[in-house]
């Protein structure tokens, strides 16, 4: 296991975490959050493979 610390407010731990996915890269972790479980499933599954650019342009065309 590796955990990395970081300063997460606390607006986004009362999420609910069925309503996160979480990505990374070698220098940047990304927390994506969603109206419902199956909007962020959805996400997870339609940008399996994606770089990160590409994650952030479907979320906010789709997501937002």
């Amino acid at each position: 296991m590796i955990c990395i610390h970081a300063d997460i407010p606390q607006s986004v731990c009362d999420i609910d975490d069925e309503r996160k996915a979480i990505y990374h890269s070698k220098d940047t972790v990304c927390i994506w959050i969603f109206k419902t479980r199956d909007d962020r499933n959805k996400f997870v599954d339609e940008t399996a493979g994606m770089l990160k650019s590409e994650r952030e342009n479907h979320y906010k065309e789709h997501f937002t």
